[in-house]
């Protein structure tokens, strides 16, 4: 049996690429494409794939909230990250959130199939390097514990703090999420009292510091 997989990735060519390379797999098959994690939400929904290679940094949803939403509604699909970023805040970002595997898109196709694999028979797949930054913020842990954006703010609030960042309005925010622009204009007064800030412009440099988007 297959295994069905859904590329979600903002950029044409690396996911028709990627699907046209898994597509030579016997045992594998993308059953969809999206470009950004609120099609992906949707996509989950209707095609209900095996594994999903998700890109981290989307606009209008990142990577990290949307595997966190697929996951705690979908335990069962395993999500493996495929980045260009190595940086702790999205590695570590993405595994919170509950992705069973890292990878850099620079690796090899051969690497993406052992990857698939192993995460579709339950267990875990790091790049080389990626696993240093996990024991490095183990170790991290056990010495301080400093609030987050993830501690800070709600999964809600997170989502409207990137779209905010992205240059979003209360009108069109309110579009994307199917909620009024009162309940915007609410959760945007939140975000800014529990980040102690006042503008959009500071708004936008957390947004980016914390790895909610990338402009």
């Amino acid at each position: 049996m297959s295994t069905k997989i859904v590329v979600v990735d903002e950029h044409k060519i690396l996911r028709e690429g990627l699907s046209t390379l898994i597509a030579k797999q016997p045992d594998m098959e993308v059953v969809g494409e999206a470009t950004d994690g609120r099609e992906a939400l949707r996509l989950v929904d209707e095609l209900m794939p095996d594994l999903i290679l998700m890109d981290v940094t989307m606009p209008n949803l990142n990577g990290i909230e949307a595997t966190r939403k697929i996951k705690s509604k979908n335990p069962e699909i395993e999500i493996i990250a495929l980045s260009l970023h190595s940086d702790r805040r999205y590695v570590l970002g993405m595994i919170d959130a509950g992705a069973s595997g890292y990878l850099l898109k620079e690796c090899a196709f051969e690497e993406l199939v052992r990857a698939i694999n192993t995460v579709m028979s339950k267990k875990k797949y790091l790049s080389p390097g990626i696993s240093d930054i996990l024991i490095e913020e183990y170790v991290k842990k056990n010495t301080q514990d400093k609030p987050t954006i993830y501690s800070k703010l709600t999964p809600r609030e997170r989502e409207i703090l990137q779209l905010i960042a992205e240059g979003k309005n209360t009108k069109e925010i309110a579009g994307y999420l199917f909620i009024s622009v009162k309940t915007v204009e609410t959760h945007r007064r939140h975000i800014k009292r529990k980040l102690r800030v006042d503008s959009v412009a500071e708004l936008t440099k957390i947004a980016i510091k914390e790895g909610l988007t990338v402009l």
